[in-house]
């Protein structure tokens, strides 16, 4: 992967002119904010969720000093507008159900990768397809992506189907190119491109 790069220069002749931390996406029921400080009790309860986790590079999480540090990293990366990680909140409650992010900039490609992932108690509700297609639009329409992909465990059928009915298309497989949970896996890589996000918009 290569190092984080701001995307000041690369949004320069885009729309865009908003800083990464403050950026807030609204839909019909849930509210994609910053992560905060005080989110870290709720964040860890996400990252120590078994389903959560189940295809994850990393062990569960079980202290709250791991969400504070990412917290606290996020903060200080979105200040500099090199990534951005939103927290999905539920209108409803407040509660937290998950996270969402665009990173791995490519300001000469104009693409970027997207990773998602709601708290098991969550699934089954829509949020996820939700959350995807309000940062979806914002990376197409003020980040003016071209090129957005996806890098999944295969046997993540859920997460499969969530970038299938948002349009993404399956590009590749790679064998035994990341270790889960102490076990060598393979990864499904997907991709969606502009032209074919606004097609799917215009038939929505």
């Amino acid at each position: 992967m290569e190092p984080a790069t701001s995307w000041d220069a690369a949004c320069a002749s885009t729309r865009h002119s908003q800083a990464f931390s403050e950026i807030t996406l609204q839909t019909d029921r849930l509210l994609l904010r910053p992560l905060r400080d005080r989110d870290a009790a709720s964040v860890l309860a996400i990252f120590s969720d078994q389903n959560f986790m189940q295809f994850g590079t990393t062990p569960l999480w079980d202290s709250v000093d791991q969400t504070h540090a990412m917290i606290n990293r996020d903060i200080k990366a979105m200040a500099a507008n090199e990534r951005i990680r939103l927290g999905i909140e539920r209108v409803e409650d407040e509660a937290l159900v998950g996270i969402c992010t665009l990173f791995d900039w490519d300001k000469e490609c104009r693409s970027a990768e997207v990773g998602y992932g709601l708290i098991s108690d969550a699934w089954g509700r829509g949020y996820m397809h939700e959350a995807l297609v309000a940062l979806l639009n914002y990376g197409f329409s003020e980040l003016n992506l071209n090129r957005v992909k996806a890098d999944i465990d295969p046997r993540n059928v859920n997460s499969a189907r969530s970038l299938e009915r948002i349009g993404f298309a399956k590009e590749g497989h790679l064998r035994e190119s990341c270790v889960v949970n102490g076990v060598l896996t393979d990864s499904a890589l997907y991709g969606l491109l502009r032209s074919e996000w606004n097609a799917v918009q215009r038939r929505a």
